[in-house]
């Protein structure tokens, strides 16, 4: 997760900056492959609920259909906890909806599709890929955005590294109590229902 700045590349960026852990993201229009349909919607449209960006490189590949059956495997979960998933590649949706019909992995999946070929995302993001072999393609980042639109947590992987859906939940719990507990945090391996830490002068080199 990161700390601040999540710039991976500022080259060709339709914006002036790069999102913060703090700042709001922008309302994008989101071209989305979902349910054997095609719609376009906004960012804002799903405000109120948690919403987690999970880039990857590209649809018919290798690790990517393991990572995105993983999250569907854990989208119940994500509902529940009042999250939406946008699994994002720079395909267009054709490609998404073909991927989709031909792969018993994905096809598992409920969450939308969303689709990037102009790389906007990717690249406000910080995970476009401008040059070299990969050229126009994403790297493994995940974003979690809260309710108000806010940035609270990113996760960028190299593209041969797969990501942990459970993870992703256990980071989402925690962000979703320390939203709820305001001055409380949550240690190093945190679940739902173990102790959580009230930072002050007292806890102070006994932690």
């Amino acid at each position: 997760m990161c700390s601040g700045h999540c710039s991976c590349e500022s080259e060709g960026s339709s914006f002036d900056t790069y999102p913060l852990i703090g700042e709001m993201v922008p309302d994008f229009e989101l071209d989305i492959y979902q349910n054997e349909s095609f719609v376009t919607k906004n960012l804002s449209d799903f405000k109120g609920k948690w919403s987690i960006f999970f880039f990857y490189p590209a649809d018919f590949t290798f690790v990517c259909p393991t990572e995105l059956e993983d999250m569907a495997d854990q989208y119940a979960k994500f509902q529940e906890l009042g999250a939406e998933v946008f699994s994002v590649s720079t395909d267009t949706r054709f490609v998404h909806k073909a991927w989709h019909d031909h792969s018993e992995a994905i096809k598992k999946i409920a969450y939308p599709m969303v689709a990037d070929p102009a790389g906007e995302l990717a690249r406000y993001f910080g995970v476009y890929i401008p040059e070299g072999g990969d050229k126009g393609l994403a790297l493994r980042g995940t974003f979690l955005v809260d309710p108000d639109g806010v940035l609270q947590a990113c996760e960028v992987h190299a593209n041969n590294i797969g990501r942990n859906a459970t993870e992703l939940v256990r980071k989402l719990e925690a962000a979703i109590f320390v939203r709820e507990h305001g001055g409380e945090v949550c240690p190093a391996k945190w679940h739902p229902g173990a102790k959580t830490l009230k930072p002050g002068i007292d806890l102070v080199g006994k932690i």
